[in-house]
């Protein structure tokens, strides 16, 4: 899952247009960030970006598909991970489009996310 520091500042650049992105290593890869909510990933220098069911849809659509893991650890191979999807490649080439699909997959994140640091009220 190697990512090339090259892949990871167009990747960050890519997507300005929503904000301040961080990238952040981990497993290999790097994590994408805006605002400290996780949206994408980056793995092999490719880009999958978080989904929900509507963007999977229609990410499908355009024979996007999901990024693939492989545990090594049966003879099954790599196997999906369907939080996060590969954009359409034409977005790599388009800041307007891919801050398009960024802005849905950042939408969703922000949606489900939970502050590490949340403190959950047990009063009744």
């Amino acid at each position: 899952m190697a990512v090339s520091s090259q892949f990871k500042t167009f990747i960050c650049d890519l997507f300005s247009g929503l904000g301040l992105i961080n990238a952040r290593s981990m497993f290999g890869g790097a994590g994408l960030y805006c605002d400290g909510v996780m949206f994408a990933l980056i793995a092999d220098d490719t880009l999958y970006i978080k989904i929900d069911e509507a963007l999977k849809i229609d990410l499908a659509k355009l024979d996007c598909g999901p990024f693939m893991v492989d545990f090594g650890k049966d003879d099954q191979g790599p196997r999906p991970m369907n939080g996060y999807w590969s954009m359409p490649q034409s977005a790599l080439d388009d800041p307007d489009e891919a801050c398009q699909w960024g802005q849905r997959a950042l939408d969703y994140a922000q949606s489900v996310h939970r502050p590490k640091n949340a403190v959950s009220d047990n009063t009744n």
